[in-house]
């Protein structure tokens, strides 16, 4: 499949399960106490009693529309008591960047076994990584592995299955899959958080029919009663889109989809919604951003009352949140379309 051959999709909405929020933004440039012009694709879970969120900061001039060069990218690191009040740290966290690496961007963030788990993007000279720390006071970080090129969109499950940690992932097969952005969900597994291998397909962008350009990985998956719980980012190119954002040209739609795995095999797909769990609809995800259009999930909370908090980047500029009941999102994955 070419460009010209792929075809356009049209119109898309949001489940009418889920709910905006009415403070979203929740986290934005304004709210940090040090220079930055964009703060989205935050990390977000619940530890040690409270909210944290580690989010990605940009560097830049908003009223100019302009990015300063890639490396002006670091981690912050907010907290919260009800999940929706954000108070930002007073510096960034985390940063990567010597002769061979760039920057680390888009956290996300898993416990396992009450230590916190960050999984991170890193652009080198030489090709895109992923990245997995580990922290116990976001204060320190401990990197435990760095993929080979090219892997991204990396999370984490919160226990291990059958003994094994267990990742979703997105590599970037660019040359087996036609020369074009035809990226695909993949699943692996790991002994010690450092060695990965048995590596499978899980979901691809041809299985989703909101999805033309790729998938990938979203938020960390929850546990249900039913099965894994997990968010991914579904991509679709319209070449008649302009300018839409501070760039001359961005011609792609992001939008979240939902599906459930199996509790005891992750690999097997028990169901997915045949249609967006979000898409760009509110004024801060279509209008005034880097990149307008845009929805991406990073941070998934199961509340004991069945809530569902779900973190997500809007425009490439923002943190907002939406909500929904766990029961809904499961009847989603599982009804026939």
């Amino acid at each position: 499949m070419n460009r010209q051959n792929t075809p356009v999709i049209g119109a898309l909405s949001s489940s009418p399960f889920i709910r905006r929020h009415p403070a979203n933004p929740v986290l934005d440039a304004a709210r940090i106490p040090y220079p930055t012009a964009l703060v989205f694709n935050a990390g977000v879970t619940k530890f040690n009693g409270r909210y944290a969120m580690i989010f990605r900061s940009d560097y830049g001039l908003p009223e100019k529309q302009t990015i300063e060069p890639s490396h002006t990218t670091d981690l912050g690191i907010a907290f919260s008591d009800d999940g929706i009040h954000w108070t930002a740290g007073p510096k960034p966290v985390f940063k990567m960047k010597d002769e061979e690496i760039v920057r680390a961007y888009d956290p996300r963030l898993t416990v396992i076994d009450g230590r916190c788990y960050m999984c991170f993007a890193v652009d080198t000279r030489h090709g895109i990584r992923g990245g997995i720390a580990v922290t116990d006071d976001f204060e320190s970080f401990e990197v435990l592995s760095l993929s080979t090129p090219d892997l991204r969109n990396m999370v984490l499950f919160p226990e291990r299955i059958g003994g094994q940690y267990i990742r979703l992932e997105r590599p970037f097969t660019v040359y087996s899959r036609g020369g074009i952005n035809r990226f695909d969900t993949w699943i692996s597994e790991s002994p010690d958080l450092v060695h990965w291998g048995r590596s499978d397909l899980l979901l691809a962008v041809e299985q989703v029919p909101f999805a033309n350009d790729k998938i990938g990985p979203a938020a960390p998956p929850v546990k249900t009663d039913k099965g894994w719980l997990t968010t991914f980012h579904a991509v679709d190119l319209d070449p008649s889109r302009g300018k839409n954002g501070w760039e001359e040209s961005w011609k792609k739609r992001y939008t979240a989809g939902i599906m459930l795995l199996d509790l005891d095999n992750p690999r097997k797909i028990l169901g997915m919604s045949a249609s967006p769990l979000l898409a760009p609809e509110a004024p801060y995800e279509i209008g005034g951003g880097f990149r307008n259009d845009v929805i991406f999930p990073g941070g998934m909370v199961l509340e004991k009352n069945g809530e569902v908090k779900i973190y997500y980047g809007a425009a490439d500029t923002v943190e907002c949140l939406a909500t929904a009941h766990v029961d809904d999102l499961i009847r989603l994955c599982l009804e026939k379309a």
